[in-house]
């Protein structure tokens, strides 16, 4: 593959890494980069490829959240072992079929998201005690079995989608809601990388130079959102929905 091509890639997975630290989204930035960038690849080889820039920023964001706060860590597993499952078995999906019929339902989703975002101005602002434990255990788990799937069979957008789950059914805040997404998009990632490196579908060449970079931007994101707080998390939020929506518009209304 040409340099120029990987530098180019490399910057997209940069700025991938960095917004996604703070909100997710970050695939909303290195997907369309790489389909672009690398016309002559098949959807699942591209996917694959991009999911270990994909995990090294991950990691890097969810080291620097959990030196600053507090997780339930047995939540957090069952929530990892049902992401790791149904991200394998959407990537395996992918394999033998498109996703693009799921793209106009998202984009309603999106739309809806951002407008009850934008006018609840107390979204994610604070924490909400409103579940029982076992109700929190019960729900958590559900949204991992859709979005784990959904980041195994699509992907982009999945931090942004498990943040605004965690807020708006388990109650958590923005800060509290992106250190879950972060740990559940580990678990995620790591099921779909699992069914790529077996099927042979990661250019290693590619995906490595992005990796570093994506990590670099993942640990300067990181530190931003923590020094800044919840109220810079969800104005971040809304841009990435706002980026989210022109993608998924393009793709369902224009190609």
């Amino acid at each position: 593959m040409e340099t120029y091509i990987i530098i180019f890639l490399c910057i997209a997975s940069f700025i991938a890494g960095f917004i996604d630290a703070i909100v997710g989204g970050g695939g909303l930035i290195q997907t369309p980069a790489a389909f672009i960038l690398m016309p002559a690849q098949n959807v699942a080889t591209i996917i694959g490829t991009l999911k270990v820039p994909a995990l090294s920023g991950t990691s890097v964001a969810t080291y620097q959240y959990l030196k600053k706060a507090t997780v339930n860590w047995k939540l957090f597993g069952l929530m990892a072992l049902v992401s790791f499952v149904f991200a394998y078995l959407g990537s395996s999906l992918l394999n033998v079929m498109k996703s693009d019929f799921m793209k106009p339902l998202l984009f309603v989703i999106l739309v809806l998201l951002m407008v009850y975002t934008y006018f609840k101005k107390d979204f994610g602002q604070f924490q909400v005690d409103k579940l029982t434990q076992k109700q929190i255990y019960i729900y958590a788990l559900i949204i991992c079995v859709f979005i784990g799937f959904y980041d195994g069979f699509i992907g982009p957008g999945t931090g942004s989608l498990l943040i605004m789950a965690f807020i708006a059914v388990l109650g958590f805040d923005f800060l509290q809601a992106n250190i879950y997404a972060k740990l559940v998009n580990l678990a995620t990632n790591i099921g779909s990388i699992t069914l790529f490196v077996i099927k042979g579908k990661i250019i290693w060449t590619v995906a490595i130079p992005m990796a570093v970079c994506n990590a670099t931007g993942a640990w300067l994101g990181a530190r931003l959102a923590i020094s800044k707080g919840n109220g810079f998390i969800r104005i971040f939020f809304l841009i990435v929905v706002g980026i989210a929506l022109i993608r998924f518009g393009y793709d369902v209304f224009v190609k």
